[in-house]
Formats: structure tokens, sequence, C-alpha cells
């Protein structure tokens, strides 16, 4: 396993518990498809977006750092009128989409409404009106004796975030996923109980392409968790449920995919089945592995890999901290158990990361089953350090440098990761920090 050492970055800084603390707090982490720009939203509905430093010739073994690039509002708070209800400005999540051209696009969503941005430079800026002073002033006409041609000046750089859609009313209920299809003209976006299809042109109206919501809705049983696109068949998408089950679906079957073509479920052992087994088994996060053979799901314990070809029981189950199957009752009644941990795939799919509780998140090799467990913390996170191992103690004698079960901190969780599309460079948000990591070069 490799090992990772902290990068300095405009780190979000730690503010003291106050009014904005709650608004500071990240709830979404991606980088775009080069790995350049990494941007996060927040429960405030602002995002940030950070930028790769180029590296320097000087210092060759501090690769890039990422400093921030634009800042701007995403979503503000609303009032449903018709039903009564405030709708948060938090950012649930944020989809880059392929860069085009010189400007950068990303969707972002909060509970309600998805938004398409527009990130773009403007270094220059025209000079020399006719029908203008250079301080904006109206000339008047009768004293123009002469036409100039308006030059191009150098400016500092100014980067724009532009709103260019606003995909609207098209869900019921809370948004939980947004994924780009690979066609790179059309994306779903899910909600507990249906998935929308849009056109990044067009929005006004959408296809509802799967409905679970029954005649009765004492009658509902399950409810969508995520959804995501096939990375590279525009056809085929997969969503997670609730009761542990994954979905496949086909969007040349029919139009509105009510049967799925295939669906995953490992069997439940009956000897192992307790009061807390059908909320532990429902799946937080679905991912794609990027050569689209593999898909990994999150649940509260485990992460899970499954063979698109075969339905019956993943190839490869991981355990994240399986030593809290003793502490369900109390994660019960402080509402951790119900907390939502993502998961994400590296460049090259032989590695898979996601987050736990203290601060820790883990990371599994796949091709030598090893894993690590490491802490996102201010303490341990000097620049260039390098992270050590964590252990946590189960039970028995605690050895020097492990951590006890019960001195483990529930509120500081690490729910969102990413990581580089390319390189060993991972982004981990705890809370409202946000930190950057990168393999040591020896």
């Amino acid at each position: 396993m490799t090992s990772f050492l902290h990068v300095p970055c405009a780190i979000l800084e730690e503010k003291k518990i106050s009014d904005n603390f709650r608004a500071d707090i990240i709830s979404t982490v991606e980088f775009n498809y080069s790995g350049e720009l990494l941007a996060t939203g927040d429960k405030g509905g602002r995002v940030v977006i950070f930028q790769h430093e180029q590296e320097s010739k000087n210092r060759p073994h501090l690769r890039g750092e990422y400093n921030v690039y634009s800042t701007f509002q995403s979503h503000e708070p609303e009032f449903d009128y018709l039903k009564s209800l405030e709708i948060e400005e938090k950012i649930n999540k944020i989809r880059w989409l392929p860069q085009q051209n010189a400007a950068h696009f990303l969707l972002s969503t909060n509970d309600k409404t998805i938004k398409l941005w527009k990130i773009s430079e403007r270094d220059k800026r025209a000079e020399g009106y006719n029908l203008k002073d250079e301080d904006g002033r109206l000339r008047d006409p009768f004293r123009i004796t002469s036409l100039r041609v308006p030059v191009l000046m150098p400016m500092d750089l100014m980067v724009e975030a532009s709103p260019r859609r606003i995909f609207a009313n098209a869900h019921t209920y809370h948004i939980n996923s947004i994924s780009v299809n690979s066609d790179h003209e059309t994306y779903l976006s899910a909600d507990d109980l249906r998935i929308n299809l849009w056109h990044l042109e067009i929005t006004d109206r959408s296809f509802n392409i799967v409905d679970i919501k029954p005649a009765n809705m004492e009658e509902l049983t399950e409810v969508i968790t995520a959804a995501e696109c096939h990375p590279l068949q525009c056809n085929v998408f997969v969503y997670s449920s609730s009761k542990g089950t994954i979905r496949l679906c086909d969007t040349r079957a029919a139009a509105l995919c009510d049967r799925q073509a295939k669906f995953f479920e490992e069997p439940e052992d009956p000897s192992s089945r307790s009061f807390f087994s059908e909320i532990i088994s429902s799946i937080s996060d679905v991912k794609f592995s990027h050569s689209g053979r593999y898909m990994m799901t999150r649940d509260y314990l485990s992460v899970k890999v499954w063979d698109l070809n075969m339905e019956n029981r993943p190839v490869e189950t991981y355990q994240v901290h399986e030593y809290l199957r003793s502490k369900l009752c109390s994660l019960y009644e402080n509402d951790c158990i119900f907390d939502k941990f993502e998961c994400c795939w590296n460049g090259s799919d032989s590695a898979i990361m996601t987050g736990s509780y203290n601060n820790f998140f883990r990371m599994f090799d796949r091709n030598t089953r090893r894993d690590i467990t490491l802490e996102a913390s201010r303490e341990s996170s000097k620049p260039r350090a390098t992270l050590k191992p964590r252990k946590v103690s189960t039970g028995g004698k605690r050895k020097k440098d492990e951590i006890s079960v019960d001195s483990l901190d529930f509120n500081k969780k690490i729910l969102h990761t990413a990581w580089h599309p390319k390189d060993n460079v991972i982004a981990v948000a705890a809370t409202n920090n946000l930190y950057i990591f990168q393999d040591k070069i020896n």
C-alpha cells in the first residue's frame, strides 16, 4: 500500500462553533476529468474550486499544490409555499462535465434544483469604445469626430462562474444523486422514489425512467439511495436501494425501466440477523469502475465490489469498521447508524477508498488485499508529513499507538472522499476541513 503525505493547500479553515459552523460543513467533493480542478460543496450552498498548481522546477520533489481558484454561491435557501417546506441550500452533489473548450462546466444540486455552471477565465478587457468613455459614461454623439477600433488590453486574471441552465420542478422528493452520461449530452437525477433523465440543453422537461412509488404509500418498503450512469455505455445505469439491493437497467429495453435487466443481492445469513440488519444493509453509495466491468457499493459496515456478470454475490468484500458491530445500539440512539458514507476508485481501479469515524479513512488494495487506516487531522497532517497508519483496538490489552473503540469520536466522520483520476492524489472532507494527500516520492 502506497504511503501518503499531506499536501499544503488552501484548507477550508476550521471556524469556531458559531451560527456559520453548520454552513461551512463540506457536503460533497469531486475532481474533474483531468484532476486539474477539485470542487467542494458545503451546507451553506457554496461551491469552492481548487486548482492544481504546476510543479516547481526548483523543487521537483514538491509536486503541484491545490489553491483556491474560484468561490461562488450556487444555491440559496428557498421556501415551498404550497407544501410549507423550507428547501435547504446545501449542495448534495457536484458532477463535472468533460471539458470541450477553454471553459469548465459542472452540475450542482440541492434537494430540489440542479444548476449547470460555467467557470471561465478572463484576462483581457476591451478599451477604446466610440460611444462611451473609459469610465463607462456615454459620450455625446455630436462630439464624435472620428471612429476608432477598440483594442484588447491585458488585465488581472478574473475567474467567473455563471449559471447557464437551471433544471427545476422535476423532483417531489429530495435529490440524492446526479450522474453525467457517457454521451455527454444527458444526465440522470435521482430522488427517493424516482429517477429522471435530462438533456443538458433542455430545462423545461425530463423523462421519468424509474418510478418505484407505490399507489398506496403505506406499502412503501424501500427507497432509492444512489444512482449512476455506466462510464462507457450510455444506455446502462444502476441504482441502489435501502434494502441493500442494486438494479442495473437498460434504457433500450423500455422507456420506463420498472423491470431491471440485472438484480444484484447478497443472500443474508439468517444466523447473523438482528434488529439492525436492514438498517446497516442499506447502500449509501454505488460507483462503477472506470473500466465499466465492476461496480462498488458501500453499506454501513463494508464495501463490496461486484462483477457486472455475476449477480448472486460480490466478488470482493472489505470490512471498513467491523469493530462497530457491537456498538450498533448506541450508534442507533445517536443516529450515527444512518450516516451515508461514500466510496471511490483510484484511476486504475486497483484500489478503493472510503471514510469512517474519528476522522479515519480506509484504503484497500485489490491486488494484494492489504488495507490501511489513515487519519485526517490537523495534529497528524503537518505539511509534507507522512501519514502514519492507525489501528483500532477491539478488545483485550491495547498496544502502543492503538486507539480504543470506546474512545472513537463519532462526531468526527469522513463521509466524502475523492481520488484523482490519474495520480495518487486524494481529497478527504472532514467536517468543515478539506485535506489533500499525495503518495510519497522516495
